[in-house]
């Protein structure tokens, strides 16, 4: 089986399943399972996504995967095995080709490869030896379990058939080890940066009033693809004139028009891995000297705001040291007053009438990626900034973000260092 993006070595999901192992109680069994496919209406449906989880794990891009790692196994070929949809010809014609055995294991790493059908049975001889069972449920922060997932009714049916075993969560674990990313994460992540490098440098010149955001919402995805991408990471946000202040703004269909400023909050998914790009525009090519004013304020607090993110440093001291810096360039810009400052409710600060979401989050295989906010930051977390103004009385706001990865010394790595950012730099493209 094909996918659009070039192989990743076996090895990286090798170590990423060994880290998890070493973090497995004696005498236990991990399972996960992949994503279903969801239905849209009739006979359509949405195109596949895969859980990261087992992403993370298996390499495996496939529909009907399990994954079952069982460390203290009495047989060796039932330590870590994988189940996979058997493909036949019928298959292979109308939905076309499907992993083989061999090919799943050259993906993995993992000798034992079943077919799905042989899945009871395995299970029924490994967690009667087994005390623990590890269960994987979507825990982050910002989930929204409104959907029951292919897991959940596998976690159902498991708990029904072995009442008697001890459950535990996977999730913890995970969430500590995918925050740290290994080296082929890391260049994986600067080849979708990359990706949307290009795909903002092919929109500078496109931007003129009289475009409509969707157009060109439409020129990033004919990048995006035509350099191995699935397409976007999220949904796009193409966002001109006071819809720049709307900050989840994706209808994407209104007409760029002279004046205004166009927010882009885009970034290309690479073989499941995220970037995160945004960047604020004019659309006649030329900032106003006011839009120039507010521009420069929010790339100070990008620029200030980004020397924190170092090993050792926590993101409860890294948010409460944000703040004071976007209350400085908002008292330099005389947005906010002394007074306003020294009366503030400290639960809602004065800045928050401008800058009102969060200033970084973890990236990896999911846009907010797994990572436990109460650990210190170290070497390999990859995390966003973008810092924004917003003045929707004025007509306008301004959001700038990169991608960096944090060194064992000194300030992080942007992963986005090419991407164009000075205001003049961007003027000088767009008018080339």
């Amino acid at each position: 089986m094909k996918t659009k993006y070039n192989t990743i070595d076996k090895n990286l999901f090798i170590k990423n399943r060994q880290k998890f192992v070493q973090r497995m109680r004696p005498q236990s069994i991990a399972i996960f399972n992949s994503n279903d496919i969801f239905p849209i209406g009739a006979d359509s449906t949405l195109p596949f996504q895969q859980n990261r989880d087992l992403f993370y794990l298996t390499g495996i891009d496939q529909e009907e995967t399990i994954l079952v790692l069982c460390p203290y196994a009495h047989l060796e070929e039932y330590r870590e095995i994988l189940f996979i949809r058997e493909t036949n010809k019928h298959i292979a014609i109308w939905e076309g080709e499907k992993y083989s055995q061999e090919q799943a294991n050259d993906i993995s790493g993992i000798k034992s490869v079943f077919w799905l059908k042989d899945l009871n049975k395995i299970l029924g001889q490994l967690i009667p030896q087994m005390e623990n069972i590890y269960i994987n449920i979507n825990e982050h922060s910002r989930a929204e379990r409104v959907v029951e997932t292919r897991e959940d009714r596998f976690i159902k049916k498991l708990q029904k058939q072995y009442r008697g075993h001890n459950y535990l969560r996977s999730n913890p674990i995970l969430q500590h080890l995918r925050s740290i990313k290994e080296p082929e994460e890391i260049d994986i992540l600067q080849h979708a940066c990359n990706i949307t490098e290009k795909g903002f440098r092919r929109v500078l010149p496109f931007i003129k009033p009289g475009v409509f955001e969707n157009e060109i919402e439409a020129e990033y995805i004919h990048e995006f693809i035509r350099n191995k991408s699935k397409g976007f990471a999220y949904s796009p946000i193409i966002a001109s004139g006071n819809n720049n202040n709307i900050l989840h703004y994706i209808q994407n269909n209104k007409e760029c028009k002279d004046g205004q400023l166009i927010l882009m909050d885009v970034g290309a998914e690479y073989a499941n891995y995220s970037s995160d790009m945004t960047r604020t525009v004019p659309v006649s090519g030329k900032f106003s000297q006011r839009q120039k004013q507010i521009y420069q304020a929010v790339l100070n607090i990008k620029k200030e705001s980004t020397k924190l993110l170092v090993t050792g440093n926590n993101w409860l001291n890294y948010n409460e040291e944000v703040g004071k810096i976007v209350t400085q360039e908002l008292l330099n810009l005389n947005l906010l007053s002394l007074n306003d400052v020294k009366n503030e409710d400290p639960k809602w600060p004065a800045y928050k009438k401008y800058f009102m979401h969060g200033n970084s989050h973890h990236l990896g295989l999911d846009t907010h990626d797994y990572g436990i906010l109460t650990e210190p930051f170290v070497p390999n977390m990859v995390l966003t900034v973008e810092p924004g103004i917003y003045l929707p009385e004025e007509g306008f706001g301004i959001r700038l973000e990169d991608n960096y990865v944090i060194q064992s010394n000194g300030e992080p790595y942007n992963l986005m260092r090419n991407i164009p950012i000075d205001y003049e730099e961007i003027e000088d493209l767009m008018n080339a």
